[in-house]
């Protein structure tokens, strides 16, 4: 979903793999007690930096799904949808390869005849 053309598939495609992101941060901490010193015996506690990774990545989805989302509005706002348009250089190196398929030739029949 995130190489798609609609902002709007970007951002759900985002929100999907920073979720993604912190269930797989999350299973690789261990389980235990709550790692506050005095809760329980310290062999038994949690290890807590994969929960500190897992806040910090969730501020970083909230922050990326906010500018994606005013990007998406923007776009919408502006041209009535949000899907995101070739710019002129991708037209032109579209337009050259559909030239060179069109001609009938390879890379390979070109250096065989400079050989």
């Amino acid at each position: 979903m995130v190489l798609e053309r609609s902002l709007t598939r970007v951002l759900m495609g985002m929100i999907l793999l920073g979720n993604g992101v912190n269930l797989l941060i999350l299973l690789g901490g261990k389980a235990g007690t709550p790692p506050i010193v005095g809760a329980g015996p310290e062999p038994e506690m949690a290890d807590p930096l994969p929960q500190i990774m897992i806040l910090t990545a969730i501020v970083i989805t909230l922050g990326m799904t906010a500018f994606l989302l005013a990007l998406a509005y923007r776009s919408w706002a502006m041209s009535g949808h949000d899907e995101v348009q070739d710019d002129v250089e991708d037209q032109r190196i579209m337009q050259l390869a559909e030239r060179d398929e069109g001609s009938g030739t390879d890379d390979r029949d070109h250096h065989e005849a400079v050989r």
